[in-house]
């Protein structure tokens, strides 16, 4: 029975509530701290606003099994799906100031690639269909010429958790 309790627990960790509440009372302290636990994940930065307490990232390609070192990938079943598919990734921060400190949401959001049709640089792409008109696309691209669509996910439960941990550790 005490073997079953505390580190040696067999059940996972406890989640993180969404929001957390960091006792910073410097406005700045806060939001640096949470822009550096962000950066942690090495996400990029695609919008800040103090003023309204949101950071919103760009999108990052999902991190496969072959690339420990980074962190958005969050589990062996994450890292797994993003090895066999394109998966994107991005956060939304928010801050907002409570009694004694600051409460951070973390929203984070996946996506997997919609290929649309073959792509443009299969065995015999190159040839011409006799039932089909002669298409000329005078733009030089090594790929697809039309970008790619995406399906909507949802959210990523995991690494909302691993982010919140984060911001909070880095928060004293």
């Amino acid at each position: 029975m005490a073997g079953a309790s505390g580190c040696a627990s067999l059940h996972a960790p406890l989640a993180t509530t969404n929001p957390v509440f960091i006792p910073v009372q410097q406005s700045e302290m806060a939001w640096e701290r949470t822009i550096d636990a962000i950066h942690d994940f090495k996400f990029p930065i695609a919008r800040e606003s103090k003023l309204d307490g949101v950071i919103e990232t760009d999108y990052v390609v999902g991190s496969n099994i072959f690339e420990p070192w980074n962190r958005d990938s969050v589990g062996l079943d994450n890292r797994l799906e993003s090895t066999l598919q394109s998966i994107r990734r991005r956060a939304l921060v928010r801050l907002m100031p409570g009694q004694g400190g600051y409460f951070v949401t973390v929203e984070a959001y996946k996506e997997q690639e919609d290929v649309r049709g073959p792509v443009a640089n299969t065995a015999g792409g190159a040839t011409f269909q006799i039932n089909q008109p002669l298409q000329r696309d005078l733009n030089l691209v090594v790929g697809q010429a039309a970008p790619s669509g995406w399906i909507a996910l949802g959210r990523d439960p995991a690494l909302e958790q691993a982010m919140l941990a984060r911001i909070r550790s880095r928060c004293p």
